[in-house]
Parts: C-alpha cells; structure tokens; sequence
C-alpha cells in the first residue's frame, strides 16, 4: 500500500482501491486508517462528494523508513517477513503490469537484471551513495504532460565470499 503513494503521489481510498483491487475494501480502508494514525501517511486534500467528504493522501516519506536502530533490533524472522512483503509487493506491482494487457517491456522500459560485481567494502558505498544521488537528482521532478511515473527498486545483497587465494 505505501508503495502506491511513491513518487510523491495524492490518492484517495477510491484511486488507493482501483489501484490494488486484489486488496478488500475493508482492509483498504482500515490500513490507510493505520498509516495515518501513525503520521505515515497525510491528508493532503479533501473535497465534498455527494454530501461527504472525500480525502487524498500524501506518503510522508520520512516516516515510512525503517530506522537504523529499529534495523538492528530485528530478528532474523523479522527480516525474513519483511523481505517476503517487498517481495510480494513488487511481484503484485508487475502483475498489475502485465493485467493491463499487451505489454511491450521495451516500450515500457520495464526489466529486471542481476549483475554479480567484486567490490570492497570502499568501493561498494560509493556505488551505493552513487546510485542514491542518481536517483534523488530525479526525486523532485512532478507529474507532466509526457511523464509517467516509474516504480525503481534497488535489493543489495552479499554474495558468497571468493575462494581462498582470490581476495
């Protein structure tokens, strides 16, 4: 559900709803009343449909990290479920992808690659902090005419360490 909000977007339950149909009204609602009790999410407007009152919300981006503190004090378990739901949530977006009907990936610029690279630890946080500067550079820009908004996801992990004799 927070996914939904990225790229600086305002929904309502309604557009929230037609968004992620595979996810009941009931929960819906009760989720995004959640996030906002919990500052995650904002109202961000609201206007009067047919006598009551219709709100939009904003993702405060801020509030849906995880802290490094919050990382640390997680169990295995706990790691294990919330990669589960990333995962779930990316593999659910590229099926609302494909339901759309004819995709054309190179059209669309969809894909999905895995690139195996040897890296210290040195070099490896300047790639981070490279890719992050690549991608805020772009955070701001607004929905325009010729835009579309695009769903980036980065996953780090280790691989496994060189045999003997090659480090």
């Amino acid at each position: 559900m927070v996914q939904a909000f990225l790229g600086d977007r305002a929904l309502t339950t309604g557009q929230l709803r037609a968004e992620l149909p595979d996810v009941p009204a009931a929960t819906l609602y009760r989720h995004v009343g959640v996030l906002a009790d919990a500052g995650v999410l904002v109202v961000a407007g609201e206007r009067k449909v047919r006598g009551a009152a219709e709100r939009s919300y904003r993702l405060v981006v801020e509030a849906a990290g995880v802290s490094a503190e919050d990382l640390a004090a997680m169990t295995t378990e706990d790691h294990r479920r919330a990669f589960t739901t990333f995962v779930a949530a990316l593999l659910a977006d590229f099926d609302r992808y494909l339901d759309r009907g004819e995709p054309d990936l190179a059209r669309d610029g969809v894909g999905y690659r895995q690139i195996g690279l040897w890296l210290d630890d040195a070099e490896f946080a300047d790639l981070v902090r490279d890719l992050r500067a690549v991608l805020l550079a772009r955070a701001d820009h607004r929905p325009v005419e010729g835009r579309r908004r695009r769903l980036v996801t980065t996953v780090h992990l280790p691989g496994e360490e060189p045999p003997v004799g090659l480090s």
